[in-house]
Parts: structure tokens; C-alpha cells; sequence
């Protein structure tokens, strides 16, 4: 039997993935029928949880949800396949939040949670349910839906690191590439949301994220 060491696994795991992504590209690229009807059944239910974690808003998320979808059928030409499909299609939910909101007078999503008053509300619990990540897998509901209440409550821009960091599997690296933000206030943020979150969910008699 032949012996495959774990770094062969991971380099041609790797290789399967970069195959993959060229492939998308170019199929975007041809506007292959139906190609975009897949992405949105394999990604839908990730970038809904996205969008309502960054708006604080179901009705907003699900109009700028369908909104991304026409950006990604319009410039799917754009995406070049040398980085993971999810990681440009969040980087385009992430700019529609952005504009979204610097219609309202606000310059940024780091705005998000500064002076915004009554927008600063918790969401339907539903937001930690709408398809179980591998987070959600390690959590019972009750658990999932508790910590989705502390995340609300955080900082839109610890808040946002947090979520694609545990919820959405992303590299640190990848994160910093959705925000557009040097990695090391990527990882400036990261400890800080996990500094706060950490004795909210201590009260709740909860892990740590992120803890093993």
C-alpha cells in the first residue's frame, strides 16, 4: 500500500482546488449556462449569514443578495481563478454593503456600529441556523444561537473577522483580501473581538470561539 505523506495530500488537495477555480473562471468567463444557478445553490446560504451579519438587517441582505448575484453575472470575467471563488464573491458583497451605506452619509463599513442608534439591534437567532458550518457543527442550537446573539453585539468590524474566520473557514490571508486591510490589523482584530467576545460568552457558560 503506498504511503502518502500528509503534506502530498495537502499540496494535491491544493492543486484540485486551483484546477477548480481556473475552471469557474472560465466558465464565467463563457457564461456557461447554468453555471450561475449552481454558485448560487452551493454559496446562497454562506453569503445570506454574511451579508445579515455585516447589515444587521434580513431585508437589507436580501435585497443586496441578489444584488451581488447580478455583479457576479455581469463581471464574472473579472474573477482570474488565482484565488478561491468565495473569496471574490464576498469581497463583492462586502463593497455593495459598503456603497450601500455611503448612500446613507456613511463612509465606510467600519461606520457601521458608530452613531447608528436604533440600527444596532439583535437578529432573528435564525441567522446562526441557515446551514450548519463546521463552527456549527462543534455547537448545540442553543449554544449556536447564544453565540449568535454575542456577535451581534460586537463591533461590525471584529464582528465581520469573526464571522469569516469561524463560521466561513477563511485564511487570515483570505480575510484580509475580502476587506481590503494589512493582515496584521486583520490579526489585530481577530484577538481584539476574540479579547471581548471571550467573557461575554464566560457569562453564558460557553467555550471560547475558537477554543479546542
Amino acid at each position: 500500500m503506498p504511503f502518502f505523506s500528509q503534506a502530498s495530500v495537502s499540496t494535491a488537495a491544493g492543486d484540485q482546488v486551483r484546477q477548480e477555480n481556473l475552471a469557474l473562471a472560465e466558465g464565467l468567463k463563457r457564461q456557461e449556462a447554468g453555471l450561475l444557478d449552481q454558485l448560487i445553490v452551493r454559496y446562497q446560504h454562506r453569503l445570506l449569514r454574511y451579508l445579515l451579519y455585516l447589515t444587521g438587517s434580513r431585508e437589507m441582505a436580501e435585497d443586496l443578495f441578489q444584488e451581488v448575484w447580478m455583479r457576479v453575472l455581469v463581471r464574472g470575467a473579472q474573477f482570474n481563478g488565482k484565488a478561491r471563488f468565495e473569496t471574490w464573491l464576498f469581497a463583492i458583497a462586502r463593497n455593495l454593503v459598503i456603497d450601500h451605506r455611503r448612500k446613507r452619509t456613511l463612509a465606510s463599513l467600519e461606520e457601521l456600529m458608530e452613531g447608528t442608534g436604533g440600527d444596532e439591534r439583535p437578529l432573528p437567532l435564525e441567522i446562526a441556523g441557515i446551514e450548519p458550518s463546521s463552527f456549527d457543527h462543534a455547537a448545540n442550537l442553543e449554544d449556536r444561537e447564544r453565540i449568535a446573539a454575542a456577535l451581534i453585539g460586537l463591533e461590525a468590524i471584529y464582528r465581520e473577522v469573526m464571522v469569516l474566520r469561524f463560521y466561513e473557514d477563511m485564511s487570515l490571508e483570505e480575510i484580509a483580501t475580502v476587506t481590503r486591510t494589512p493582515l496584521s490589523t486583520i490579526k489585530s482584530r481577530l484577538y481584539r473581538g476574540m479579547a471581548i467576545l471571550k467573557p461575554r460568552l464566560e457569562r453564558l457558560q460557553l467555550r471560547p470561539v475558537g477554543a479546542v
